[in-house]
């Protein structure tokens, strides 16, 4: 498995607790939730390949 990057990442009080309640309604947690919506503007914008990614956005199941 690639090794997965860590940093702080600071956001408006409001767009946090927009983005967890996404999360929770996606039954995902809130990092996995800003990771999904990441991928998908980088697909959506043409600057991640779709072969880079599993179809649905999400980390293959077999890893943690």
């Amino acid at each position: 498995m690639a090794e997965r990057k860590t940093f702080p990442l600071r956001m408006d009080p409001a767009l946090f607790a927009a983005l967890q309640r996404w999360a929770d309604d996606e039954l995902r947690s809130l990092n996995g939730q800003i990771e999904y919506v990441l991928r998908d503007a980088l697909r959506r914008a043409g600057r991640l390949a779709p072969r880079d990614l599993p179809p649905d956005g999400e980390r293959p199941a077999n890893t943690p």
